[in-house]
């Protein structure tokens, strides 16, 4: 067991049409998302690991076992806690009160999470005097969430939060979500079937398909992959974490930095040597095979193409590449893949037209 893989999770039981097989190592800090398709078996994964439902198999969080053989721990035993798409708050007890449920089932010495933390974590000062029929969907389920931290679990599973919520409240929430995944130092397994959510917060990644899991690792690694299964070519994309390491605050841009080099994108306030998320999608990404600044592209940066693959349109063509160890897509025409000989190996210069900040 290695610093960083410290969740081992093997298990194995029968639904209809198909088998869950799981056979995961997972990062002990951070956020894993669970991604695939309605039914394909997220939601039975978690629970499984919750131990809300039996399967064949191991669990074992950060050194403690809660699964061996025939010998499994039940759910009250297991130091977890849950957060399921409605957020079950007790409706006679005030926001603190429903907090105050949660913080004090954990014994003084066993805290590992703060009011006060969990309060500024999920912006909840405002609303503490409030009643739960009283608050918007979001802020009901930032209620839970902080509820469930409080009783400072080693492992926190949320199975689609933000599903039940409008589009608004689940862009309001999730900024909150983000700085969890800054601040929490206990892992965090969160199932979605939602890109947005998956590019925002997700740290690792695990993709599931009909029970089984295609795919594992780290999000930028992940997300710039192209023979994955239920590929949406208009919203490929490579998730990258930069540092910003200069502002102009003269034309309101900053250099953010990442292992394949400087790009330069909006600026979003932050200081410098901040932490910004990015999202290039291969739509807005072009090739060429010398460098050209006489342009109003600025963000050139060489590249080596790893892989070419017809795209969803057959005038299509999708293109991964890496700059140093850092993938990147790109989607071009057949015929300008075709005109400009691309192949696996041959360098190139990466054109990116356009940054999403998702920070």
């Amino acid at each position: 067991m290695t610093e960083k893989t410290n969740l081992h999770i093997r298990l194995r039981r029968k639904l209809p049409g198909f088998t869950l097989d799981a056979d995961l190592a997972l990062p002990g800090k951070g956020v894993t998302a669970v991604f695939g398709p309605s039914g394909c078996g997220k939601t039975t994964l978690l629970r499984c690991i919750a131990g809300l439902e039996r399967a064949e198999g191991y669990v074992s969080v950060n050194g403690h076992i809660w699964q061996e053989g025939k010998q499994s721990l039940p759910v009250h035993r297991r130091p977890l806690a849950l957060v399921f798409q409605e957020s079950s708050l007790f409706p006679h007890l005030s926001v603190q009160r429903n907090l105050d449920y949660g913080f004090n089932r954990i014994a003084e010495s066993a805290r590992q999470v703060t009011m006060a933390q969990a309060v500024h974590w999920l912006g909840l000062t405002h609303l503490l005097s409030r009643m739960p029929d009283g608050l918007s969907g979001g802020e009901r389920q930032r209620v839970a969430i902080a509820r469930a931290l409080l009783t400072s679990p080693r492992l926190l599973l949320m199975d689609e939060p933000l599903s039940a919520l409008d589009t608004a409240s689940r862009s309001n929430i999730l900024p909150y979500l983000d700085r969890l995944r800054e601040e929490l130092a206990i892992p965090v397994i969160y199932v979605t079937h939602a890109r947005a959510e998956l590019a925002r917060i997700a740290d690792h990644v695990v993709m599931m398909d009909q029970g089984r899991v295609v795919a594992a690792g780290e999000l930028t690694e992940i997300s710039g992959r192209l023979d994955l299964p239920d590929r949406d070519d208009e919203e490929l994309g490579v998730i990258l974490d930069t540092i910003i390491g200069d502002r102009d605050l003269a034309w309101h841009l900053c250099r953010a930095d990442f292992d394949g080099g400087p790009l330069w994108v909006r600026d979003s306030g932050r200081s410098k040597g901040s932490r910004l998320r990015l999202r290039i999608l291969a739509r807005d990404v072009s090739l060429a095979l010398t460098r050209n600044d006489d342009q109003s592209i600025f963000n050139l940066l060489p590249a080596t193409i790893t892989d070419i693959r017809e795209g969803a349109h057959p005038a299509m063509a999708l293109v991964a590449m890496k700059l140093g160890k850092i993938p990147l897509l790109a989607r071009l025409t057949r015929l300008s893949a075709h005109r400009l000989e691309l192949m696996p190996g041959k360098k190139v210069w990466v054109q990116i037209k356009s940054v999403a900040v998702l920070d």
